[in-house]
């Protein structure tokens, strides 16, 4: 009996057991419930652009994109791999060239003022008005898009690629005076400075230079407002240049620029220029300057736009493939809201009107009233205006007046008559560039 309650016993031990370990290895085997995990949210951050430079679906410069892939069968995944022609995206612009505008009707479309203003301007268009610098023009920012088109970040945006209106070359049938019209849009030029009129800066926007391409040797020994800032920049690049733990590639790059701000420094101790804050001018592009027809640094000119003439000059060379650009001076007059970053005139309407060969040599300080009657002889050379020129004031402050020395307390020594007496010496009036109201003589 004892044998049999121990077996019973042990049996029964071994089902529980059994039992138990059955059950530990289907929970084993059974498949797991998983934990329910949220979808992540789509990163904010835009996707992978195109050669590290610029996402092509979100372009900044209004260029339209017109994107599709069109997959075609090809070989092994190991061939295809290794052919660069088995991966190809093919970027293809397709830019429209303007119509220059012709006829006075359709320059007066753009600005209905003008054949008002400038009445005699139709009897001084010929049967083929269109310079070839219009087409120069286009095909130069043509170019400049196949050189760019692998970076799209570098691409003409579409306001600038549609800046230009038409260029045409005008000459009046009687007194033969040539001009050079243009219709363009007006971007802000605030370049430019001179330590002689202007002893502080007027502030250092993006892109700012303090040179302009009208400069004249400088008249005082003030220096600069920028010559200091530029020194400064040039000599941390020699010290980093002069370090041991500089790298070649970096000391190629300093080098370059060691260069160039050895150059500035030269020219700010040398020369002033014109301010694009206080001074009159327009901006041509390089082209126009080497053309045989176009206009030359220090050409007289006129910016028309609305019911308004201004006088002013070819003060600035800038880049080829632009068109339509005034000193800041000229911007504020025709829209005070404008600034460096805000155009003045966002559409074609601003009419530039240059007269070739006309700039007065050797440059220097600008004088307002010889502005005003050079350009007001040139206007009267083509048929006159039926309004007078706009009148620029001086708006540079007069230098600060320099303290007196005091004079030294009479001895109680001396004589009381003198053998001679010394009258005060005469105190030089200042000159200034652009003279006060008061100095103004009438022409």
């Amino acid at each position: 009996m004892r044998r049999l309650v121990a077996f019973v016993a042990a049996v029964f031990v071994a089902l529980i057991l059994y039992r138990w370990i059955s059950q530990e290895r289907l929970q084993y085997f059974a498949p797991r419930e998983e934990l329910a995990t949220p979808t992540p949210e789509p990163s904010p951050t835009r996707p992978p652009p195109i050669g590290g430079k610029l996402d092509t679906g979100r372009l900044f410069n209004g260029i339209t994109l017109h994107a599709s892939i069109e997959p075609t069968p090809g070989g092994d995944a190991t061939t295809e791999r290794v052919d660069p022609e088995s991966y190809v995206l093919e970027l293809k612009l397709k830019p429209r060239v303007p119509t220059p505008n012709r006829t006075i009707e359709e320059l007066a479309k753009v600005s209905p003022k003008l054949p008002e203003l400038l009445p005699a301007l139709s009897s001084m268009l010929p049967s083929e008005p269109v310079s070839p610098l219009f087409a120069q023009l286009y095909d130069t920012k043509i170019r400049m898009l196949r050189e760019n088109l692998g970076r799209l970040d570098l691409l003409l945006s579409r306001h600038n690629f549609f800046d230009c209106q038409t260029i045409l070359q005008l000459q009046h049938p009687q007194t033969h005076r040539k001009a050079l019209l243009l219709q363009a849009d007006m971007d802000v030029d605030a370049d430019g400075s001179d330590g002689d009129r202007m002893t502080v800066g007027t502030g250092a926007p993006t892109n700012f230079k303090p040179f302009t391409s009208y400069r004249w040797p400088k008249k005082t020994a003030q220096p600069n407002p920028y010559l200091a800032a530029t020194q400064d920049k040039l000599k941390r690049a020699e010290d980093e240049f002069a370090a041991k733990t500089t790298t070649a590639d970096r000391k190629r790059d300093l080098r370059n620029a060691i260069t160039q701000l050895r150059a500035e420094v030269t020219t700010l101790q040398k020369y002033s220029f014109l301010i694009g804050t206080t001074d009159p001018y327009i901006v041509i592009p390089g082209a126009f300057a080497r053309d045989r027809e176009g206009a030359k640094t220090g050409d007289y000119s006129l910016v028309i736009f609305g019911d308004g003439i201004y006088p002013a000059i070819v003060g600035d060379i800038g880049p080829n493939d632009k068109v339509g650009e005034a000193s800041f001076r000229i911007a504020k007059e025709i829209n005070p809201q404008s600034t460096p970053y805000s155009r003045p005139v966002n559409e074609l309407k601003a009419t530039y009107l240059i007269f070739p060969g006309t700039a007065d040599t050797p440059f220097g300080p600008p004088d307002l009233d010889n502005l005003q009657a050079r350009c007001q002889k040139l206007v009267d050379e083509i048929g006159g205006a039926t309004v007078p020129l706009h009148h620029w004031e001086n708006i540079i402050p007069p230098p600060p007046s320099p303290t007196p020395t005091p004079s030294p307390a009479p001895s109680a020594t001396l004589s009381a008559s003198p053998v001679g007496s010394t009258s005060p010496a005469p105190s030089a009036s200042a000159t200034f560039a652009f003279p006060l109201a008061s100095q103004r003589t009438n022409r």
